[in-house]
């Protein structure tokens, strides 16, 4: 079985650091990019299975980010999770309008986290 990659976004390192814990432990190969920009240029250079990120970033926020992914035609169908603090209904909306999988509020529950990486990355 291949390991899948999972790339984190998120400019909080002890966001980053959770993530990583959390999907190393269950078997995924993680990167991480401080924001959207970092990310798409990882995304880009080395791929990911799927791909998690924040919405409020410097550079380029998450809705840059999931139109970045969405716009390039070899990652168009990668995953992408929205994990961020905001709760708001219209965010939410104009994500999933932009193509986003599915929309995780932090603080988050590390076994939920992966059991929804499991299911995108199915």
């Amino acid at each position: 079985m291949t390991t899948k990659t999972v790339l984190t976004i998120d400019e909080s390192r002890t966001m980053r650091e959770m993530l990583n814990m959390a999907l190393v432990q269950a078997g995924y190969r993680v990167l991480q990019a401080v924001d959207g920009v970092e990310g798409l240029e990882i995304l880009q250079s080395e791929g990911a299975d799927v791909v998690i990120t924040d919405i409020n970033m410097p550079r380029l926020d998450g809705f840059g980010v999931i139109e970045g992914v969405r716009a390039n035609p070899s990652h168009r169908g990668t995953p992408i999770l929205v994990l961020t603090t905001e709760s708001d209904v219209a965010k939410k909306e104009r994500a999933r309008q932009a193509g986003a999988t599915g929309w995780i509020v932090k603080p988050f529950n590390p076994v939920k986290l992966v059991d929804a990486v499991r299911r995108v990355a199915a």
